[in-house]
């Protein structure tokens, strides 16, 4: 067994899948909309085969946002393969004025990483 995909609700779709597309070198495919729903969504293919799919209806905003529902997923952690890429990879998303929660570290539990916020908040471990 894999997972297939993991899916989140976002605010702006296009800025989200442009920093997923720029910072992990994800693919995208084209823009899937159900006008019955007002719903839109990209999936977002990593080179390793995982996918991420980003979707937006403008009426869960409001549910969501105003509700601060904190349960659920905490983080998604992406391994690039080495502590050189981690550092890398950390440094350009932080010349892009993106926020740095946590730099370059060992961790407790022996992972080598940093914590980033993508443009929306949702955390993401970059990993060797």
């Amino acid at each position: 067994m894999k997972i297939e995909h993991i899916a989140m609700w976002v605010k702006d779709l296009e800025r989200m899948k442009e920093f997923y597309i720029k910072f992990f070198e994800c693919t995208s495919n084209d823009k899937y909309y159900n006008p019955k729903k007002n719903f839109t969504s990209y999936f977002l293919s990593f080179k390793s085969g995982a996918r991420l799919e980003l979707m937006h209806r403008p009426d869960i905003e409001e549910v969501f946002y105003k509700s601060n529902i904190i349960l659920g997923l905490t983080h998604l952690a992406i391994s690039v393969g080495s502590r050189e890429k981690v550092n890398q990879l950390t440094a350009k998303i932080k010349e892009n004025g993106y926020k740095i929660i946590g730099e370059p570290r060992v961790t407790g539990d022996g992972y080598y990483e940093s914590v980033i916020s993508d443009p929306e908040g949702n955390l993401i471990e970059i990993t060797e």
